[in-house]
């Protein structure tokens, strides 16, 4: 009874604030902010419904949605392998931040979007540049807070697997990358949200397909609905991939006493 609370509580929140848009919108009768109702219909004209007019999945799906999904994932996956491995081995290492910590500071402090010029030279426009841009957006968040969770693994847990002379790669993998697990998630989620805002900025040059190139269209033909669809879409999207993260690190973290006292209690009550 208490997740069908909490869960109707959120929604009930968020229904409200659906409603209140509808009510300001059809009142202001504002072109460039149609109502929610307006921009269901034509989300439903661009995703389910095929050119012979019947109800089906649109051929842009296919054309580019699912595409700028694909360089989401695989930019995200290649910052997250990445960052965590390069994270790993600057955490372990006593001098490797003191080295390469200035560098970090210096390319993590440059906006992602200023660099597509230098990625358009460098990969072209294919989607190799998209991935790049990606991944060298997303990688902050991960490798820096790997680096914080290896280097914070509790010393009792350090000296217990000294005593016991358990190999180095057991070690990093039984002992420090379970320990720094919760600092890596919250990197993965940051990086995550940065990977679908790079990927939107990326597809908005040079291109014809893709959800940021459908954005620019829309805008630039001012057809203001089509633009909010996709907007919606974006927040949709972002929506479904952090909550599918925190069913995956819900399910990693469950041998915390911190979460195995939550979950207990949920199933007490």
């Amino acid at each position: 009874m208490r997740r069908v609370s909490g869960f109707a509580t959120r929604w009930l929140v968020f229904a409200v604030a659906v409603v209140a848009w509808q009510l300001v919108t059809q009142a202001g009768a504002d072109p460039y902010f149609p109502t929610p109702l307006e921009i269901l219909r034509r989300c439903k004209e661009l995703w389910l419904t095929s050119p012979t007019g019947g109800f089906a999945i649109a051929d842009t799906v296919y054309v580019d949605i699912l595409p700028s999904l694909g360089r989401v994932l695989l930019g995200w996956a290649l910052a997250a392998v990445i960052g965590i491995v390069v994270g790993t081995a600057l955490g372990r290492s006593r001098t490797g931040m003191d080295y390469v910590g200035p560098l970090f500071a210096f390319f993590r402090a440059l906006p992602s979007p200023a660099l597509l010029p230098v990625f358009l030279l460098l990969f072209g426009i294919e989607s190799g540049m998209k991935i790049a841009l990606i991944v060298f957006a997303a990688i902050w968040p991960v490798l820096l807070n790997t680096v914080d969770g290896v280097r914070s693994v509790d010393s009792v847990k350090t000296d217990t697997a000294k005593s016991f002379r358990t190999p180095r790669s057991q070690w990093v993998m039984m002992v420090v990358l379970p320990a720094a697990l919760p600092k890596i998630f919250a990197g993965l989620r940051l990086s995550l949200a940065i990977s679908v805002i790079l990927m939107v900025v990326s597809e908005m040059v040079g291109v014809t397909s893709g959800i940021g190139y459908q954005l620019r269209n829309a805008q630039s033909l001012f057809e203001f609905t089509t633009m909010w669809a996709w907007i919606v879409l974006l927040g949709i999207i972002g929506y479904g991939l952090n909550l599918a993260l925190l069913a995956v690190e819900r399910r990693a973290l469950r041998w915390q006493p911190t979460r195995a006292a939550v979950q207990t209690a949920k199933a007490g009550g």
